[in-house]
């Protein structure tokens, strides 16, 4: 057998003579640094859990139903062990078609983990993390069923793939940006056509291709837009990218390439598998290329900078202090049709755009990378859905490391939880200014109290329990619960990075490290709020009252004893305050 280690990069599933294939997507390793690979994996089968009242009769009637395999395991509920009956079936759409079926038997009180995608499943079942590297063993299947889609091996996997920890090694990065005009200004895609199609690449690759000529030789001349949409699928095909890069590409670019293809019949097969660029609703439209990562870095800066403005001029000096050549909507028609100076202008503002985006990326992209390796989530969602959802995916996958069977999504919302303690700022102008900072105030609290729902009792006292201010509710202290433990690794993860931060004398080590702990940092800041979202799986309005109360217990206690040590606070907010020093009463 062959052995294949790739850099995994995407996956998805296809249906072939009706069994269900995964396809993990990826960039080869130790070959061709062009060469992408597509592994296929048909071993694999998707399941549930179901919560018998009765054993013997719940199998029996399962056995009525066309499913793969019953059978009874044992898993940890909650606050308790359970037994559990996991119903394997032959492919997805049976489990979707007899879901209603079984949980309307007699004998079923309820199921579990119905609602994990198939391709999610496999990525933590298999214990694979995209974004890292992944051992494979098998053989090629390229063949005229297969052909080689520029330059794809397509890979039947025959042993169960492993995960390798390895630094991410550098990937293929590809931006791009399209320049369209009107008169009026905005174009409108049903009467402008592209004008120009601009190209960056990490490895320096910069072209602009254009429907009018140029003097500068980064320009090539395509005669028609037609020509110029073929030459945009022949670039993407012979650079082989990893990521495609733009700025608003899922809101304006790629649409704008889709409608202008389609009017002129050209197809956009983009993907490494050979498919064509398709839309997907991730929560909002987006591009999809198989096999290739699009990134949409507008949403990333909009997620991660505060600015009033997030033009790509805007950004681009905020993160390099520098200004690109810039030319208003409204004068963008003028430009092309004057020709000249004005012109040639045009040309280098629209390959600068494309710079900027390559630029933008290798600042923004390492962060969103480091949490797809942590959370274990495709980077396409990871950059397109709040932090909310990948701490969703990361505590999933840690309650399957856990063997802890997963709560169904809650069906009822109580109320909103108090925050935290706010004590407005005292008017004026103050001097030898120190301030307080809680370090992680709200997961250390989680942590040191051991707060999560299956640690939540009416029972015990100060000896075996920890018993929250204000509202008296207690949590066990032990054993270890679920969230604490799987926070506590979070941010003993980031004290680590932190402390080899310090250690690294290499300024790029050191660039490094801090993506990590800042991807670490967005994690463990989100999980308090959680426990308060009517859609979270772990939803416990007790432990959010009583987090929220420690933390204004922690913070008024800590501001009346810095008042013994000659400080006066003068602004609070929940998890740090502001003082003066006013000096001790033996200082007067």
């Amino acid at each position: 057998m062959d052995t294949k280690k790739f850099v995994l990069l995407d996956i998805d599933y296809i249906t072939k003579k009706n069994v269900a294939v995964i396809r993990l997507f990826g960039k080869l390793i130790g070959e061709d640094n062009n060469l992408s690979i597509i592994a296929h994996d048909k071993s694999f089968k998707p399941y549930i859990y179901v919560l018998p009242y009765d054993f013997v009769d719940c199998i029996e009637e399962l056995s009525k139903l066309e499913l793969l395999k019953v059978e009874k395991v044992h898993k940890k509920d909650l606050k308790e062990s359970k037994d559990f009956i996991k119903i394997t079936f032959n492919h997805p759409r049976d489990l979707l078609k007899l879901k209603k079926t079984i949980l309307a038997l007699q004998t079923v009180d309820e199921i579990r983990e119905h609602d994990i995608p198939f391709y999610r499943r496999y990525l933590i079942d298999k214990g694979l993390f995209p974004m890292h590297t992944v051992e494979v063993k098998g053989h090629c299947i390229n063949s005229r069923q297969f052909p080689l889609y520029n330059k794809t091996c397509i890979f039947e996997i025959k042993n169960q793939p492993t995960l390798i920890e390895s630094d991410l090694p550098e990937l293929n990065v590809l931006s791009f940006n399209i320049e369209a005009c009107n008169p009026k200004g905005m174009p409108i895609v049903s009467e402008d056509p592209i004008i120009m199609i601009s190209f960056s690449s990490n490895h320096g690759f910069r072209k602009v291709f254009s429907s009018k000529k140029s003097s500068s030789d980064f320009v090539m001349t395509i005669p028609t837009e037609k020509e110029l949409l073929k030459k945009f699928v022949e670039t993407i095909k012979s650079e082989n990218p990893d990521i495609i890069t733009g700025y608003n590409s899922d809101k304006f670019d790629f649409p704008y390439i889709k409608e202008r293809a389609d009017r002129l019949r050209v197809s956009l097969n983009l993907g490494v598998d050979g498919s064509k660029l398709k839309f997907i609703t991730v929560p909002k439209k987006a591009a999809l290329i198989k096999g290739r990562i699009h990134i949409d870095l507008y949403r990333i800066v909009q997620r991660h900078l505060q600015l009033n403005s997030h033009t790509l001029q805007s950004v681009y000096h905020k993160l390099f202090g520098d200004d690109k050549i810039d030319i208003p909507l409204d004068e963008i028609y003028t430009c092309w049709n004057d020709g000249g100076e004005k012109r040639e202008k045009l040309f280098r503002y629209s390959l600068e755009d494309t710079i900027a985006i390559t630029k933008i990326g290798e600042r923004m992209l390492p962060i969103s990378i480091e949490l797809a390796r942590i959370v274990g989530q495709p980077l396409f969602e990871i950059i397109r859905r709040g932090t909310g959802t990948q701490v969703k995916w990361y505590l999933i996958r840690k309650s399957y490391e856990f063997g802890h069977i997963l709560p169904n999504e809650p069906e009822k919302f109580e109320r909103n939880v108090v925050g935290g303690y706010v004590e407005e700022p005292i008017p004026g102008l103050h001097e030898n200014i120190v301030y307080f900072d809680f370090k992680s105030l709200y997961p250390s609290i989680i942590i040191a109290k051991n707060i999560s729902p299956e640690t939540l009792c009416k029972d015990g006292d100060e000896e075996t329990c920890h018993i929250a201010p204000e509202f008296g509710y207690k949590f066990k202290k032990e054993p270890i619960g679920f969230i604490p433990a799987a926070t506590s690794q979070i941010l003993k993860d980031r004290i680590r990075i932190k402390s080899m931060m310090k250690e690294s004398t290499d300024p790029e080590e050191k660039q490094i490290l801090n993506f990590r702990q800042e991807a670490r940092k967005t994690l463990i800041s989100t999980i308090y709020g959680l426990y308060n979202h009517p859609k979270y799986r772990w939803y416990c309005i007790e432990a959010s009252e009583a987090i929220t109360a420690w933390g204004r217990e922690f913070l008024k206690k800590t501001m009346k004893k810095s008042e013994n040590c000659g400080l006066k606070p003068i602004y609070a907010d929940t998890d740090g305050f502001y003082a003066t020093y006013i000096g001790s009463s033996e200082d007067h």
